[in-house]
């Protein structure tokens, strides 16, 4: 059964004070309990004090934008890191809306907007994050086990040695098992964006996890996009 909208609890981050308090105010109209801040700084504060059931970032904010709150919220463990995202932003241009769905954000609302859109999207959103499959728990892979909270791989119940780019690469890709992942994607944060890296902690995981490195089974490779994460 659905939680009542009073129990769920909105994030709001926004530098426009006038911005932020009209949705403070629109939203618990609506029956949500909301919390705001009006940077990253103090949103980075909250989230690791309080729990959310979903984040509203303005993008364009001085000091640390939305992007890349964005990606910060994503790296975090546990439910923290799967909270859904609503990006605010002035720009309409198709690839800032691209970086954002790539950063992992939910959906995307341009300014200005009417209130009720925005209230309407909030409500998709949760419906579509109660109606999926939790994520962030094992995964399974074959005799292998690969726990993203912990960031631990094990075999036949032995741990695995896993470096920390290694950690962070299974990380991406286990939060969305059974999809692609763009390579440059995931080469972003590593130490050679062009991918080269990825392509070398990818073959070393592989001998870890498969059974046959050559013919990988769980750890695929997705021609003209990237790699895929493929669990039992």
């Amino acid at each position: 059964m659905s939680p009542p909208a009073r129990a769920r609890h909105l994030l709001i981050v926004d530098d426009d004070d006038r911005i932020r308090e009209l949705l403070k105010e629109y939203l618990a109209r609506s029956g949500f309990r909301v919390t705001a801040a009006s940077g990253g700084a103090a949103a980075r504060k909250l989230v690791g004090m309080l729990d959310f059931d979903l984040a509203v970032f303005d993008v364009m904010m001085p000091g640390e934008d939305g992007f890349s709150l964005t990606r910060w919220l994503r790296e975090q463990k546990g439910p923290a890191g799967r909270t859904p995202v609503l990006m605010l932003t002035a720009m309409g241009e198709a690839s800032n809306r691209i970086e954002g769905f790539k950063l992992g954000a939910d959906d995307y609302l341009a300014k200005p907007f009417e209130p009720e859109e925005l209230l309407l999207r909030i409500e998709a959103i949760l419906r579509r994050a109660q109606d999926r499959p939790a994520q962030g728990g094992p995964l399974l892979l074959g005799r292998c086990r690969f726990d993203p909270d912990r960031g631990e791989l094990t075999s036949d119940g032995e741990l695995v040695k896993l470096t920390e780019a290694e950690v962070a690469l299974l990380r991406q890709l286990a939060r969305t098992p059974d999809e692609p992942v763009d390579r440059l994607e995931l080469a972003r944060d590593s130490v050679d964006p062009s991918g080269r890296a990825v392509d070398v902690q990818v073959t070393r995981l592989r001998r870890k996890i498969e059974f046959d490195p050559k013919v990988p089974r769980y750890l695929q490779t997705v021609r003209g996009i990237g790699y895929r994460l493929a669990p039992d």
